[in-house]
């Protein structure tokens, strides 16, 4: 029998939280107006010619609500999605067996999908161009092809790196949305509609100060309020107020921006061992003992939106934003 550790059940808990957190419908859906509009129009003109929607593409920066969109599209139209990565179809059967036991109008929503193999993208081609899937069975001399129809299904895919997916497949794609960065005002509303799920107390205006913390994230800013909710619990308040949330963002090393060490630590390290930039993203990353893929997911979108870092053809640049916020004096002019 398999025993479980607190962990396993803390870790449950949290899915279970964060699930229940999630809008299940486009209605329920803050933010990203645009991309809610056409969709709908996408989703009622498929349900009037009663055909599987077009396959779908989502891209943008991690936490902006790429798979909370993909499980709403299936609620929308009423059928089951199928969730999986690019990481985890490792061999061409991973994803047959998934494909061939979709049921008519279905969504399969692969998460990463930038990160698929060579191989599973050749079979995904058939797949949602003709509704079919070609596999060779034996090896050498006597192998053999055959070809399996599929049932009608939408495949929608989730990317943060866009320019890493291979043009044939996306091309394939009839419709790909961009999702951008939310207003304090969405993230505002955003976390009271989560305080409301989590039964915690907060007041408009702490709600404000946190969102402005949030990074313009919504998975950022839901996971602070569970923080914040702590830190007032623990301070004996009823209520989390501006104090709490204050409190709270000093401890966390989270400034009024956002930004936290992390950020910091990038920020300061191209200004003192780079003057400033520009500066390859691997001389960064070895520079501060971080991963290149975390800078270019994590870190860097929100300082580019910021304004605090700049690309350039020759490498990333600290702008004068960047040195203000950080209180260095700019010694050079900044490249442009």
């Amino acid at each position: 029998m398999k025993s479980f550790s607190r962990s396993d059940n803390l870790a449950e808990t949290e899915i279970k939280i964060e699930n229940t957190l999630r809008p299940r419908k486009l209605s329920e859906y803050v933010g990203q107006d645009e991309v809610k509009l056409n969709l709908n129009y996408l989703i009622e003109a498929a349900k009037i010619r009663k055909e599987p929607l077009d396959h779908v593409l989502l891209h943008g920066p991690p936490g902006l609500g790429k798979t909370t969109l993909a499980n709403i599209i299936g609620n929308e139209v009423g059928v089951n999605v199928r969730v999986t990565s690019g990481p985890a179809l490792e061999k061409q059967g991973d994803i047959a067996s998934i494909i061939t036991n979709l049921k008519e109008n279905d969504i399969l929503f692969i998460d990463e999908i930038h990160r698929l193999k060579p191989a599973i993208e050749e079979i995904l081609y058939s797949a949602m161009e003709d509704y079919a899937i070609d596999l060779v069975i034996g090896k050498g001399p006597a192998a053999k092809t055959m070809r399996l129809k599929l049932p009608r299904f939408t495949l929608i895919g989730a990317t943060t790196k866009m320019s890493m997916l291979s043009s044939p497949l996306r091309d394939r794609f009839g419709a790909v949305y961009r999702l951008q960065f939310y207003s304090e005002d969405h993230i505002t509303e955003i976390l009271m509609r989560s305080s409301q799920l989590l039964n915690v107390r907060i007041s408009e205006p702490a709600a404000r100060l946190l969102a402005r913390s949030s990074r313009q994230t919504p998975r950022i800013a839901n996971r602070l309020l569970k923080r914040v909710r702590d830190f007032a619990m623990v301070e004996g308040n009823l209520e989390v107020n501006e104090k709490s949330v204050k409190n709270c963002m000093s401890t966390l090393g989270i400034d009024e921006l956002g930004l936290d060490e992390g950020d910091r630590q990038i920020l300061t390290a191209i200004i003192e061992k780079f003057r400033g930039g520009p500066v390859g993203v691997s001389s960064i990353a070895a520079a501060t003992s971080e991963d290149e893929d975390t800078i270019e997911d994590v870190y860097e979108p929100y300082l580019l939106q910021l304004g605090m870092m700049e690309r350039t053809s020759r490498g990333r640049i600290v702008t004068e934003r960047g040195y203000s916020h950080l209180g260095f004096v700019i010694q050079k002019e900044v490249s442009k």
